[in-house]
């Protein structure tokens, strides 16, 4: 409604309201209707309607304009918690799936070290069973200490040399014919009797090579090991 448009609604409703006013006035026997009353109303009536259409559309788009940029924040809001709950429920999807590869990869990796172990130990088995039937040394008349050691070494494992080696010095200091006159123990590893010595070949009490195989096959068939047999050894003071 125009500024104009709602004057003139105003002094219409007045005019109407006087001349309303009139009739009344006639009926009742007032015979002369006021100018003044007329004046009055229809002042009051247009300053209380007087509202400047322009403001009134200004008042609508503001309110439209807040409204709008209400829902604008709403909406963003909505979009930022729905991108943050997208965003945890990756990382958690990402972090399970890290952990899940990272499992898997030390799985491999276990099952490749027992496999590593496992090939070890047949190397061990074999390089031991290699050992015991060793007799590839050719018969000398005598044998150095050198000469005894580097067979041992060429026979006895290499994680095992060492064990065997501690016993043979507290035992015989690697004399081949070392002999025990009060007890009989006879050789590098003084076997009790000596002549047990004859299972790994007749040549026991000459060969360091059938003393050393035969000393090899009593520690790993007793104590598992020479090292098992040397923890004995250290905890007895025999074997």
């Amino acid at each position: 409604m125009s500024r104009i448009s709602v004057r003139g609604f105003a002094v219409a409703s007045a005019t109407a309201v006087t001349t309303v006013g009139a009739v009344v006035g006639v009926a009742s026997g007032d015979t002369q209707p006021s100018n003044d009353n007329f004046e009055a109303a229809a002042a009051n009536t247009t300053l209380l309607a007087d509202i400047p259409a322009g403001e009134q559309a200004q008042v609508q788009v503001s309110s439209l304009t807040q409204q709008a940029e209400a829902q604008a924040a709403a909406a963003d809001s909505a979009a930022q918690k729905s991108a943050e709950e997208a965003a945890r429920i990756q990382a958690a999807k990402d972090a399970e799936a890290k952990k899940a590869a990272a499992d898997e990869e030390a799985e491999k990796a276990k099952k490749a070290e027992e496999e590593r172990e496992k090939q070890r130990e047949a190397e061990e088995r074999a390089s031991r069973d290699e050992v015991r039937s060793a007799s590839s040394f050719a018969p000398q008349s005598s044998y150095s200490v050198s000469e005894v050691q580097a067979m041992a070494r060429q026979m006895v494992p290499g994680d095992q040399f060492q064990c065997f080696s501690n016993i043979v010095d507290h035992e015989s200091t690697w004399n081949y014919r070392a002999q025990n006159p009060s007890s009989g123990a006879y050789g590098l590893v003084q076997a009790l009797p000596g002549s047990k010595m004859a299972s790994a070949g007749a040549d026991w009490q000459t060969n360091p090579a059938t003393q050393i195989k035969w000393g090899l096959n009593y520690m790993n068939e007793r104590y598992g090991s020479p090292c098992g047999a040397w923890d004995f050894w250290q905890a007895n003071n025999w074997y």
